[in-house]
This record gives structure tokens, sequence and C-alpha cells, in this order.
């Protein structure tokens, strides 16, 4: 429970520490002494949202701690114990909001994010707003007060995770299979395509090698003739030839005697002319003996090249780009391979997911059936006692449409109210006035709240609109929930300030400078006196003292 609540330079409030105890403190104060104001910084210490206008005016930040005995909350030990977060002594979460509107927030001295916060703090408080009755006019507010009755918040959450992950998987195969129509014939026509290139059956550099040979065979009878051409003037022309001019020049310098080093090197290089004019030679006859013109050879050539520059043009490519094609075929067939696999994968989890639905939302159906006459029963015995005599209130469960898996669930629930005798149940919001949806909601709040397992509760002027002995019945049902844990009340009403077990005064202090909220803890006598002048004003009169000491022992009683 909420042991201490520390705040410092928040809005109005200068300094406040504030001790609190078990059962059901009450919390009273002239309206816009700040009564509010205590509950929104404790709000800022469990997640809520913040900004620098919260700083009182000349501080640099608002600094709020607030301290809890986790004895007897389980759940919110092994959430600390999960996140390293656990000591020996109390848990404190802060919350530090500066004037720039910066904020940072701490758990047991550890930096952690604001949603930490929120979450931890769902597991020690719930706080009951005074708008909230307005909630009650949607449907959503129906299942959820409904599930937290039945203790099926848990399982709810379950439901509505599994129908979005059905729901992801049908959209996803839905898509792949929308496109089935054309992937299967893309599918054809790549077959078709990649058939036609492997039985081209295209080898590496082959193009290039075909290119030059069919370029030498076209031109077959020139070179044939160039050759013969050369080898003639090289060593078979008998006016002169190459040969014979080298083998007489190499003779005559031969005939020098003691010639000069210059003609000994002149030598050696037409020695080395002659020997490579005789190999020059020797390869253009074994060319020419060897070279084949056949007619045959250059047409398979060309067809060869027909047939490629053909599919080259057909798929709008370089004869060059014919293997990079076929390559990226392949690639794209086997994309559209796996897509086969993903939508029959996809199938698969499309059926696994509707079962673990359909498992987990007639589970949640079984307890929000048999929760919902239970509830109803409550708060129609409830309402009764808070001045709606002869008032009836049931829960209807309509089945939803079996082919979508939703994720409220199987059923749409819808609240029922009858608010005189003889007038049939209709839909809420189609029947109560301002005054009964008060009553309503705040008879399903006390109710739900004494299955809750938060052991805290919060109510902010959840009994505005109600008065005289309602509001007596109001105080008494809160003093009730006080038993069993720890309740904090904000309330205007002496009847129900009367009920608490401590009491919580929050005035205003006013000096030269400025205005600041205080809070305190009223005595027996000072208790008396607050709630005198709830009942009668400013000025105590013996009648209104004695009135209010009568109300605070018969609530002790």
């Amino acid at each position: 429970m909420l042991v201490h609540l520390s705040v410092h330079n928040y809005a109005i409030v200068e300094h406040l520490d504030l001790e609190l105890d078990r059962g059901m403190s009450v919390i009273t104060g002239e309206t816009g002494a700040g009564k509010s104001i205590m509950l929104d910084a404790l709000g800022l210490t469990l997640g809520d949202r913040a900004d620098s206008g919260v700083v009182r005016p000349g501080a640099d930040k608002a600094d709020i701690l607030a301290t809890f005995d986790l004895i007897d909350i389980p759940e919110a030990q092994a959430w600390l114990k999960e996140r390293d977060l656990d000591n020996d002594g109390p848990c404190i979460l802060r919350r530090v909001i500066t004037a720039e509107g910066r904020s940072r927030s701490y758990i047991n001295g550890t930096p952690c994010p604001q949603g930490d916060l929120k979450a931890l703090g769902e597991l020690l408080i719930d706080i009951h707003s005074q708008h909230e009755h307005q909630s009650l006019l949607k449907t959503d507010t129906h299942r959820r007060l409904l599930d937290e009755y039945a203790g099926a918040t848990d399982l709810a959450r379950q439901v509505q995770l599994a129908a979005q992950r059905w729901r992801q998987t049908r959209q996803e195969l839905d898509r792949l299979s929308n496109s089935g129509d054309e992937q299967r014939a893309r599918h054809q026509l790549l077959s078709y395509q990649l058939e036609e290139l492997e039985s081209l059956s295209l080898g590496e550099n082959e193009l290039e090698q075909l290119e030059q040979e069919q370029k030498t065979l076209t031109n077959a009878e020139s070179l044939l003739s160039i050759c013969r051409q050369v080898v003639e003037q090289c060593s078979e022309n008998d006016s002169g030839n190459v040969l014979n001019a080298l083998t007489a020049s190499l003779h005559r310098l031969g005939s020098v005697n003691d010639s000069p080093t210059a003609l000994s090197e002149a030598t050696n290089l037409l020695s080395s002319a002659q020997i490579q004019v005789e190999e020059a030679v020797g390869e253009l006859n074994r060319f020419l003996d060897h070279f084949d013109a056949d007619p045959a050879r250059l047409q398979h050539l060309e067809e060869r090249l027909d047939a490629i520059y053909t599919l080259a043009r057909k798929h709008r490519i370089q004869p060059t780009e014919v293997a990079t094609l076929q390559q990226k075929l392949l690639d794209e067939i086997e994309t559209l391979n796996a897509n086969d696999e993903a939508i029959e994968r996809l199938e698969n989890e499309l059926s696994s997911f509707a079962r673990h639905y359909k498992d987990k939302a007639r589970e949640l159906s079984d307890l929000r059936h048999r929760a919902a006459p239970e509830l109803a029963a409550a708060v129609e015995h409830e309402i009764q006692r808070l001045g709606m005599p002869g008032g009836r209130f049931s829960i209807e469960l309509k089945a939803n449409p079996e082919k979508e898996l939703l994720p409220n669930g199987l059923e749409q629930v819808e609240l029922l109210v009858s608010a005189n005798p003889g007038q049939p149940l209709k839909a809420l919001a189609k029947v109560a006035s301002g005054g009964e949806l008060s009553r309503i909601s705040l008879a399903i709040q006390v109710i739900t709240a004494q299955t809750s397992r938060v052991p805290t509760l919060v109510f902010d002027e959840v009994d505005v609109g109600i008065g005289g002995p309602t509001a007596e019945i109001v105080g008494q049902l809160l003093r009730r929930l006080g038993d069993r844990g720890q309740v904090m009340t904000v309330t205007h009403l002496p009847q129900v300030a009367a009920q608490g077990h401590q009491h919580l005064f929050v005035h205003k202090v006013r000096d030269s400078e400025a205005t600041r909220t205080a809070v305190s803890k009223l005595s027996k006598n000072e208790r008396i006196e607050e709630v005198a002048r709830m009942l009668g004003g400013i000025d105590l009169t013996k009648e209104s003292l004695a009135h209010a000491k009568k109300m605070v022992v018969t609530a002790k009683s």
C-alpha cells in the first residue's frame, strides 16, 4: 500500500510530506484548495504524462516521491525482481520534471522509462475518476468492467493478441494469394524463357570466340592470298627475296677483315633478322597447310551467332548479356517458388492461430457468462440502495458473427438498465440520466474494487451528484472497501467524510509573497469540526457540531 507521499514544488505545493495508513482516508477541503493536486502528483509517480507547467513558479524542478509497502503485493515484487529493481525495503517511485519540460523517472533509485512507472503503478494503485461514469456510455468500458470482475483481464489480452496475429497473417496470405494467377503466368513464361536459354547452352566466352572465328572464315580468301604473297616475298621470289638479301648481306660483312665493333653489332642484328624471317615463313606455311576454309563451318557459325543475336533482341538486351539473363531468370523463378512455399506456410500458421484464438476466446466466453449474472445482481442490489428503488440491471452478451475472429472475443458486452419499476431493460446510454449514471458507476466501481488485486484504491469525487441518505450509503460502501485494504477518497460530502478511518484536510496557506497548499491530518476534535463545517458552512454551531460528532461516532460503530 501507499505509505508516504512527498511533493516538492508541484503546482501550488511548495513542500508536502504525507504519511498514509491502511483503511479509508478521506480528503476534504474547500474547492480550489488543491485536493486533486495531490492525486495528480501521485499520478506522475505512476507514469502519467507531464509538462513544464506543473513546476511551481520560481522553482527549477518539481520532485514527487511515492513510497509503497509491497508485503501484500506479490505481483509487484515479482515485477521488480524480473528487472533487478527489487530491494529489501519499501518500493520508492520518483518523478522529476524540470522547468524546461524534461522528465526523469526512477524506481528504487534506478533511472527507468516512464512506461515502467506506468506498468508498475497499475499493480499498486487503481484510481477512479469523478468523470469515469461518462465512460459507461461506451461498450468497450462494459466489456472491460466485466472482464475485470471475472478476473479475465490477462485472458482478454491474450485473445486480443491472438486475433491480431490471425488478422495480420490473413492479410499477408491474401496479398500473396491475390497475386497467385499473375505469378503462375509469370512462372510459366520464365520457365519457357529459361528453357530457351538452357537449350542454347551458351558457354563461357563462347560468343567472343564465335565472332572471331566467323570474321576469320568470312575473310578466308583474302587472308590466304596475303599469306602466300608474304611467303613469296620472303623466300620464294626468284628475282629476289628477303632471305636471299639477308644472306648476301651477311656474306659481304663477313668478308671484311678486322671489322670495327659497330659492324659486328650490325652483323648480329642481320643474323637475328634472318632467323626471325625464317621462323615467320615457317609459321605462315603451317597456317596455309592447316587452314580449313570450310563453308559448312562458316554456315554453322553464322547460324549459331544468329540464334544468340535473335534471343538477345527478343529480350531487348545486348548479346553479351545473354548469360547474365539466364541467372536472372533462375533467381526470379526461385523467388516465385519461395512465394508458393510462403503461401503454404502462412496457411498452416493461419489455421494454428485460429485454433489458438478459438481456445482462448471460448475460455474467456465461459468466464464472462459465469461472471455476468453475478456482477449484474451485485450492481442491481447496490443501485437500489443508492436511491434507485426497483431499478434493475442486466449484462447482455451478444454473439459475434462466427466468420470473423474479433479482438474482443466471441461476444459483445452491453449493460442494460431499468431505472424505474415496470420499465423494460434498455441500453444504459438510452435511459440513464446523469445522476443515475453516477450512481451506477459508483456501484460498479465499488463492486469491481472488491475483486481487485490492487490493494490501494483512490476515488476522486466519485460521489458528485449524490446527497442525503444515499451519500451515507456511499460512505459505508467506501469504508467497507477500506476494511480490506487502503482507500483514499476525495469528497465534498460530510456523510462520506464521517466514514473515514482517518481524515486529511487540504487548505491554502497565504503570506505576503505567495500562496501554497498544505495538508493536515486531523485529530478527533478537528475532524468533527471539519464535518460540521461541511454540514453547515463556516460558522459552527452547537447543533452542527453535535450532528457531526454523532455521524463520526456512528460510522465507527
